[in-house]
């Protein structure tokens, strides 16, 4: 991996919040979580997530991987809710720490030579 054609992201966890006392409909339980590093998403063994659940978190994960400015709402806000309008549980997504990667090992188009033209 060059220098130059690095970036970073970070590593997110994604957990299961839950009220207590609160019947939750989507079959997780308080605590459930899983690991996104870069691409791969890592699940505890025996752990499930309910995919109606996965689909209301998933389109942001790659936004809450990226560096954001402070004042983004990307950077604050972390709590999902479960897309079941009767169950109460959350997903909450922490930042952890920061992976460094190569544009040349995550894909086969080649960076601009012009670094000031953006597209």
């Amino acid at each position: 991996m060059s220098q130059d054609d690095a970036f970073q992201l970070y590593d997110l966890r994604v957990e299961v919040v839950c009220p207590p006392g609160e019947r939750i409909l989507c079959g997780a339980k308080p605590g459930d979580y899983f690991i996104l590093q870069g691409e791969m998403m890592y699940l505890p063994p025996n752990q499930g997530i309910s995919i109606y659940s996965l689909s209301a978190v998933l389109p942001l994960l790659p936004a809450k991987q990226r560096i954001t400015h402070k004042n983004d709402w990307m950077t604050t806000d972390a709590l999902i809710a479960c897309p079941d309008p009767n169950c109460p549980s959350q997903l909450k997504i922490t930042r952890q720490g920061i992976r460094t990667f190569s544009h040349a090992e995550t894909t086969v188009v080649p960076l601009q030579q012009n670094t000031n033209t953006q597209t």
